[in-house]
C-alpha cells in the first residue's frame, strides 16, 4: 500500500504534488478537528458524572462540537478542490508528456503497437488516474492519517488501549497485503480486456466500409461483443475474488473497534480506568473503525492505480531518438547517404545504400513493392535512425540537428493524407498557426483547391470530419499540398502522393505539386511514368539496395529492372508506377 502511494506521488508533477500534499495537510487538520469530538464528549460526560451540568459546560461542549463539524467540513471542501485540480492536472500533464515523448519515438514503435493500445493508455489509463485513482489515493491517505491520529490520542489516554490498537493495525495491514496480492494478480487481466475493447471498437469503426461491403457486420459485431463480454467478465471476476479479502479486512477493522470497547469496559470494571476514560475509548473505537474502513474500502483499487502508472511509465521509458542536437541552419539543402544500413524486427531493410540528392534537384526513387523505398525516405528525413553509415544535410549529420530544427527543412505529402477535425483553414495553416487568411488562400490557390473550398457551405471555415472523410482523395491531397506550401520548407518528400487520385483530378494535382516543388530539393517515391522521366536522377531500389541509377534516358539504355518495367514485362507487375 505505502509503496504504491509513494509511486503515485513521484508520478505527479511538482506543482500537482504540492497540491496533493497541501490537501493531505488539510486532511490531517480535518482529522484533528474531527477528533475534537472526543474532548467534547469527555467534557460533557465529566459534567454528567459529576452531576455538574451547567450552561457553561453545555456551551463549551456545543462550541467544541461546532468547531469540529465546521472545521472538518471546510478543510474537506478545500482538500477536495485541491485533489480534483491535482488529479486532472496530473492526467493532462502526463497526456502532454506522453504525446511529446511519442514525437521522438522511432516509427517502428507505431508499427509494433496497435492504435488501440496507444489510445487506451492516453484515454482509459489517464482517466482512471484522474478520476478514480486520485480519489482512491486520497481516501486511503486520509483514512490512514485519521486512524494514526486517533491511535496517538488513545496512547495519550491509556497506553494499554493504544498498544492494543497498534497491534490491531499490524493485523489489519497483513489483511490488506493479502488483498493487494489478490488485486495485483487480477489487475493485468482487467487492463488487457479494457485495451481489447478499445482496439475492437476502433478496428470496427475504421474498417466500417470493408465490414459493410463484405457483409461482415455480424462477424465484427460478435468480435466487439466478445471483447465487451470478456471485459465485463474480468471486472466481475475481479470484484468477486476480492470480496473475501475485503470482508476479512473489514472484519479486522470492526474487531479492533470491538476490542477497544470490550477492553475499556473490562478496565473500568476492574477499577484501572475511570468511567469517563472508558466512554472516551468507546467513542474512539468508532473513529478508528471509520478511518480503517475508509482506507480499506478503496485500497483494493490501488493496484489499478499502480498498473496505470506502470503503463504510462512504460511509454515514457521507451528510448527516444537522440534529440539533444543543436539548432542548426544548414549551409545547403543537399542530402547525402553514405553506406546506410537499417534493420527492422531483425530483418535488414536497407543494405549499404549511398546516394546524393543535390540541392534544388529532383530524385525519384522507384522499384518493386517492399524493396525499401519508403524506408529510405524515412531514414533520409530521420523518422528512424540508421544502424550504420550516416545521413547528412548540408554536410552535417542529421543527428547533429535538434529534431525541431531538422524538421523545419522538410515538408511531406503522403499517399494517405490525415486531416484533423477542424476548419479547412486551420488544416492548411497547420505548420503556421498564426498565418493570416490571405496566406492561407494564396497557398490554396497554388495547390488548386481554392475553387472547391469556396463551393463548400462555409468555405474555409468548413469543419471537416476526422481524416477528412467528407472530401475526395484528390481534394484531401491538394489540401495536404497547400499545407506543405504554407510551411515552405526547402526539401519536399513525396511518398506516392498521386497514388489514389482519379484521372479527372490528376491534372490539377500535378499542377499543385509543381507549385509546391518549384526551386526545391525533391525526394519522390515515383508513382507515374510522367513524373519519373523528368527527374534529375532516378534510383531503382530493390532488396534494400540501389541496383540502378541515372536519368530516364540513361536507364532505358541499360539492361535492368527499369527497362523491363517500361516494357511492361512480367517482373515489373509489382511496381506501383
Amino acid at each position: 500500500m505505502l509503496e504504491i502511494l509513494k509511486k503515485f506521488f513521484r508520478f505527479c508533477s511538482p506543482s500537482d504534488r504540492r497540491r496533493f500534499w497541501i490537501s493531505i495537510v488539510l486532511g490531517v487538520a480535518g482529522a484533528l478537528l474531527n477528533a475534537m469530538k472526543i474532548p467534547a464528549v469527555a467534557v460533557m460526560m465529566g459534567a454528567i458524572l459529576d452531576r455538574n451540568i451547567t450552561g457553561g459546560v453545555i456551551w463549551l461542549t456545543f462550541g467544541i462540537m461546532l468547531a469540529s463539524v465546521v472545521g472538518s467540513s471546510l478543510t474537506k471542501y478545500f482538500a477536495t478542490i485541491l485533489q480534483t485540480q491535482a488529479g486532472y492536472g496530473t492526467a493532462a500533464g502526463k497526456r502532454i508528456e506522453i504525446a511529446e515523448h511519442m514525437r521522438y519515438l522511432p516509427m517502428g514503435y507505431f508499427n509494433e503497437n496497435s492504435l488501440g493500445y496507444i489510445t487506451s493508455v492516453t484515454t482509459n489509463t489517464m482517466e482512471n488516474l484522474s478520476d478514480v485513482g486520485t480519489r482512491v489515493v486520497m481516501f486511503v491517505t486520509e483514512g490512514l492519517f485519521s486512524t494514526a491520529i486517533v491511535t496517538l490520542m488513545l496512547f495519550a489516554f491509556d497506553w494499554r488501549i493504544g498498544l492494543l490498537t497498534a497491534g490491531g493495525l499490524i493485523v489489519y495491514y497483513g489483511a490488506n497485503r493479502l488483498l493487494q496480492r489478490a488485486s495485483h494478480a487480477m489487475t493485468p487481466v482487467k487492463i488487457r480486456t479494457d485495451t481489447a475493447v478499445v482496439e475492437r471498437v476502433l478496428e470496427y469503426i475504421k474498417g466500417i466500409a470493408e465490414v459493410k461491403s463484405y457483409h461482415l457486420t455480424g462477424r465484427y459485431n460478435r468480435r466487439v461483443e466478445q471483447a465487451i463480454d470478456e471485459n465485463v467478465a474480468a471486472n466481475t471476476d475481479m470484484e468477486l475474488k476480492l470480496v473475501p479479502f475485503m470482508s476479512l479486512q473489514n472484519a479486522v477493522a470492526k474487531l479492533i473497534g470491538v476490542s477497544i470497547t470490550v477492553l475499556a469496559v473490562l478496565f473500568c470494571i476492574g477499577g484501572s480506568m475511570s468511567l469517563l476514560n472508558a466512554v472516551v475509548m468507546v467513542v474512539c473505537s468508532f473513529l478508528v473503525t471509520e478511518g480503517l474502513e475508509q482506507a480499506g474500502t478503496h485500497s483494493a483499487l490501488l493496484r489499478v492505480v499502480d498498473t496505470c502508472i506502470d503503463r504510462a511509465n512504460e511509454i515514457l521509458a521507451l528510448p527516444a531518438m537522440d534529440i539533444s542536437g543543436e539548432d542548426i541552419t544548414p549551409a545547403s539543402h543537399e542530402l547525402r547517404a553514405d553506406g546506410i544500413v537499417f534493420s527492422y524486427d531483425k530483418k535488414k531493410i536497407i543494405d549499404g545504400i549511398s546516394l546524393t540528392a543535390p540541392e534544388r534537384t529532383t530524385t525519384a526513387i522507384v522499384g518493386p513493392s517492399g524493396g525499401g523505398k519508403t524506408t529510405l525516405c524515412h531514414l533520409l528525413s530521420r523518422f528512424w535512425d540508421v544502424d550504420a553509415g550516416s545521413v547528412t544535410l548540408g554536410g552535417r549529420d542529421v543527428r547533429d540537428y535538434s529534431m525541431d530544427s531538422l524538421m523545419k527543412n522538410f515538408s511531406f505529402v503522403f499517399q494517405n493524407v490525415y486531416l484533423f477535425k477542424d476548419t479547412i483553414a486551420n488544416n492548411i495553416r497547420f505548420g503556421q498557426p498564426d498565418a493570416p487568411m490571405e496566406a492561407v488562400i494564396e497557398a490554396a490557390r497554388k495547390a488548386r483547391c481554392h475553387d472547391f473550398i469556396m463551393a463548400l457551405p462555409d468555405g474555409y471555415e468548413t469543419v471537416i470530419g476526422e481524416s477528412g472523410g467528407s472530401l475526395s482523395g484528390g481534394e484531401r491531397q491538394r489540401i495536404s499540398i497547400a499545407r506543405a506550401i504554407m510551411k515552405d520548407s526547402p526539401i519536399i518528400v513525396l511518398d506516392e502522393a498521386t497514388a489514389n487520385v482519379d484521372p479527372e483530378n490528376e491534372q490539377e494535382l500535378m499542377e499543385a505539386i509543381e507549385a509546391l516543388t518549384r526551386e526545391k530539393t525533391i525526394l519522390m517515391i515515383a508513382h507515374r511514368l510522367k513524373t519519373v522521366q523528368g527527374a534529375d536522377q532516378i534510383l531503382v531500389v530493390d532488396g534494400g539496395r540501389i541496383v540502378q541509377r541515372g536519368t530516364h534516358s540513361e536507364l532505358l539504355a541499360q539492361e535492368g529492372i527499369y527497362r523491363r518495367f517500361i516494357g511492361g514485362r512480367e517482373q515489373a507487375v509489382s511496381w506501383k508506377l
